[in-house]
Formats: structure tokens, C-alpha cells, sequence
């Protein structure tokens, strides 16, 4: 971990980008976890020097994508499902959802899916630079009262150490329902010197990226979804999620 981990990690363990949940669980769930968590479960490691093998998680050596906040694990199984040559490691806090991945994970048999259970961003500490070749953080919590602003995981110290494992040409691909939370993304993203919009402006609606019962429920709800995906500089440009 260099310097500037070490420095962004001591400021940040004291303003969490989420709140820890549990909530109650089906029999199914329930049995998925203590069942699969074992196989394909990550606990991120208290001190991010520990580090996370990629290689050694899955057993192979591939892409890798992060998802940040799975959820209940719908939209990771869909694309992991659909893109079979990339490895996808999910983070999630709520014990429900990392229940329900890994459900979903067995009854579609698929072997490129692993689930971290912890602080996405101590997670991305512990693995390598440019490990990365695609961080999606899909409708995190936009906290819109102002004073919590500072939680909002879309901020200039968190951006930074995300691109800095992503790989030349790798993606940071974000979505939100929240309007003033995508114009802050926006303008976050555009600041960090090492990434370059991939559109111009906000993304058309990627049709690889699966529609939730969540996003559903915020078009009801007359809320406009939006996109935004940004490519790290370097010598390959083209988007790689």
C-alpha cells in the first residue's frame, strides 16, 4: 500500500459510505450462506496491506470487474452470466443480498462470481493497481441531505484510488435515480485528471446493464435514470464495460 492509500484509508474509515444492515432472511437464503459462503465468500481484510489475490479467488487469471453494492444480486448474476471471459467480484453489507447472490450465483451454475462482505473501499486497498478492468457502482446511497454529502462514495479521494486500479482503458461505469447526486458524479469525474468521459455527457442507457425492480420503481416514480462511464487514460481507450 503506498503513502497515499495509507493516508486516504485513515481518513475515510471514520466516515462510512454506507450503513452496515442485516435484515431478516428466508429459510433459502439462510441456508444459501452458511452453505456457500465458504466457497465463494471474501471478508475484506481489516488492514488492506493483507491484500486481495485475484487469481487466487477465482483460480484463473482474467478481466476482473468490481461491482460496488450488489444489492440482492440480480444485475452482477445477469452480466457475469452474459460475459463468461471476465471475473466479477461483488461487495455488498446487506446480509439478505449477499444471501441471495450467492443463491442466485449456484441455481445459474456460474463459476465467475465471487461476493466480499465489507467497506467496498478498504476492499479496493487490498488489491493490486491496475488490477481492475471495470469498477461498476450502480444506484449507491445518493445521502441527500447536504451535511451528508461526505458519505457519498462519488467524491474526488474515493474516484481517485477507484481509478487507480483500474487498468489503462479500463471503465467506471456509474448510475443514479438521484438528479443532483448524478450532476455532483458528473462533475466529480470530470475533475479526476486521470479519466476521460467516455460520451459526451451523461451515457445512453447501456444495454448490457439490466434493468432492476429498484430502477423500475424509480421511473414509476418519475425519477430519469442516469449514466455515466469514464475510461482511464492510457493507451487503450476503448471502453471496456
Amino acid at each position: 500500500m503506498t503513502s497515499t492509500d495509507a493516508h486516504t484509508a485513515t481518513a475515510s474509515r471514520g466516515i462510512r459510505t454506507f450503513h452496515p444492515r442485516r435484515g431478516r432472511m428466508s429459510g433459502r437464503q439462510t441456508e444459501a450462506l452458511a452453505r456457500l459462503w465458504p466457497l465463494l465468500g471474501v471478508v475484506v481484510p481489516d488492514d488492506p496491506a493483507t491484500g486481495v489475490d485475484p487469481v487466487g479467488l477465482f483460480g484463473r487469471r482474467a478481466p476482473l470487474v468490481l461491482e460496488i453494492g450488489s444489492g440482492m444480486g440480480d444485475t452482477t448474476v445477469t452480466m457475469a452470466a452474459a460475459d463468461p471471459d471476465r471475473d466479477y467480484l461483488a461487495v455488498e453489507v446487506h446480509t439478505p443480498g449477499i444471501a441471495n447472490l450467492l443463491d442466485l450465483v449456484e441455481r445459474h451454475g456460474l463459476g465467475n462470481v465471487r461476493v466480499a462482505e465489507g467497506d467496498a473501499l478498504d476492499l479496493v486497498r487490498g488489491l493490486p493497481e491496475d488490477s481492475l478492468d471495470a469498477v461498476h457502482v450502480f444506484f449507491p446511497d445518493p445521502w441527500p441531505k447536504s451535511r451528508h454529502h461526505k458519505r457519498r462514495i462519488i467524491q474526488p479521494t474515493h474516484v481517485a484510488l477507484l481509478r487507480s486500479r483500474l487498468r489503462p482503458g479500463g471503465t467506471l461505469h456509474c448510475a443514479t435515480d438521484w438528479a443532483e447526486y448524478a450532476e455532483a458524479m458528473r462533475v466529480t469525474l470530470d475533475g479526476d485528471p486521470g479519466l476521460v468521459n467516455a460520451h459526451d455527457g451523461f451515457a445512453p442507457r447501456p444495454a448490457h446493464r439490466p434493468v432492476t425492480k429498484f430502477e423500475r420503481r424509480a421511473l414509476v416514480a418519475g425519477r430519469p435514470i442516469a449514466d455515466l462511464v469514464y475510461v482511464r487514460k492510457g493507451p487503450l481507450l476503448t471502453p471496456g464495460a
